[in-house]
Formats: structure tokens, C-alpha cells, sequence
């Protein structure tokens, strides 16, 4: 017996790369592309007619660009979790994407086994962050990081257990909730139930501005 399928569009305005995802995709019996689009709108139009669980968003795309197509996602289609595809060259749209609520994001170059677990972490929920590409964005981004925006994470993050700030710690690294379990010698049910505590309290969207707000809030969660 299979799983359900997780309903998927690919926006992507190069044909081949959008043809590569496919591929990738339709070889996990759970994964079902429903369709593809070459632009931001379209991206809107057809998860907003197809009712798909997961958009792959390329951000550098013709008629309407990739971060302005996750606002309108967010916006008429709430329920569906959007994946954002990215390059190194592009970070400081990667943080603005993440922060408007997007479920993740995913190098082009990334293996095929990880555009599947991706996919299917965003269907299930979660949000996926490649901890290599995480670490890279948020150290190129710490050093411009304001006085400011730091004490403002440290004061949300002071409404935390203690244990809740272990959690929020190693989310900031990256690590998917079965990783964070390893670590604390917790079950991984148990560390997903702690997720959900955290993103209430921080009022995140997702584990995505959640990691970003610990990486900002780093040295309060270290003491």
C-alpha cells in the first residue's frame, strides 16, 4: 500500500530544469506533479485551481517573480507549502523568502534524494532546511546583523522553557527533528511536539523563521 500522493507543482522558467525535478519527483510513488509553470502567476494560478500540497518556486522568473508569486501563495492559497529554489548567488532573497513564510528552501544543485525529502517534509508540515545551505546563508547574513534585531529576538526567546531553547537551538542548526532527538535523547514525536510548543510561543509561521530567529538570538540561547 502506498502513501496518499503529495499533490506538486514546479515553477521554473527553464524547461529542462523543470523537466529534471519531474523526473526526480515522479520516481517516489508518493509524489505526484500535477503541473508545471513557467512564471510567478501561473505558479499562483494553477496551485490556487489544482489544490496541490507543495509549490517548488524558482525566485528569478519572467511576468512574476518568485518572491512576490509567495506572497499571493500565502495569500489565496494558505494551505500550501512552498518550497523556495534557490542559488548561493542569491541569499538575501533566500532570508526575505523564509521570512514571509516560506516552508524552506532547496539548492538547484541538491541531490535527488533531497529534493525528495523535502517535498515531503513541507506535505507532512515541517520545513526543510539543508543544513549546509542554512549555515551558509546565515554566516554570510551575521555579519550585518543588527544590535537591534538581536535584542528583539532575545526578548521573544526569553518566554521559552529551557528545554523549548535546546530545541529552538538546534533548529537554528538545521537539524530535522529526528537529528534534534538524537541529540537531546528525546523521541522524535517528543521533539516535534516541542517544535509546535516553540513556533506558538515565537508566533512563527514555520521551523523556518523559527531557525532564523534562534540563529539572530544565538548567543542568549548559548548561556
Amino acid at each position: 500500500m502506498t502513501d496518499p500522493h503529495i499533490r506538486v507543482v514546479i515553477a521554473d522558467d527553464e524547461p529542462l530544469i523543470r523537466a529534471g525535478i519531474r523526473m526526480i519527483l515522479t520516481s517516489d510513488r508518493s509524489i505526484e506533479v500535477v503541473a508545471e509553470a513557467a512564471n510567478g502567476r501561473e505558479a499562483v494560478e494553477l496551485a490556487r485551481s489544482h489544490a496541490v500540497d507543495v509549490v517548488l518556486l524558482d525566485i528569478q522568473m519572467p511576468v512574476m517573480d518568485g518572491l512576490t508569486a509567495l506572497a499571493e501563495l500565502r495569500r489565496v492559497v494558505p494551505a500550501t507549502r512552498v518550497i523556495v529554489l534557490t542559488t548561493f548567488g542569491e541569499r538575501q532573497n533566500v532570508l526575505r523568502a523564509l521570512e514571509h513564510g516560506g516552508a524552506g528552501f532547496l539548492l538547484k544543485d541538491s541531490a535527488p534524494a533531497e529534493l525528495i525529502r523535502a517535498v515531503r517534509a513541507a506535505a507532512a508540515g515541517d520545513a526543510y532546511l539543508s543544513p549546509a545551505a542554512t549555515r551558509h546563508v546565515v554566516e554570510q547574513l551575521a555579519s550585518g546583523r543588527a544590535p537591534a534585531r538581536a535584542d528583539r529576538a532575545r526578548q521573544r526567546v526569553a518566554a521559552l522553557s529551557g528545554r523549548e531553547r535546546e530545541v529552538l537551538a538546534l533548529l537554528g542548526e538545521g537539524l530535522s527533528n529526528a537529528d534534534a532527538g538524537r541529540r537531546l535523547r528525546m523521541s522524535e514525536a517528543t521533539v516535534k511536539t516541542y517544535v509546535s510548543r516553540i513556533l506558538a510561543k515565537l508566533e512563527c509561521e514555520n521551523r523556518v523563521q523559527a531557525a532564523l530567529l534562534a540563529r539572530d538570538a544565538e548567543e542568549f540561547l548559548r548561556e
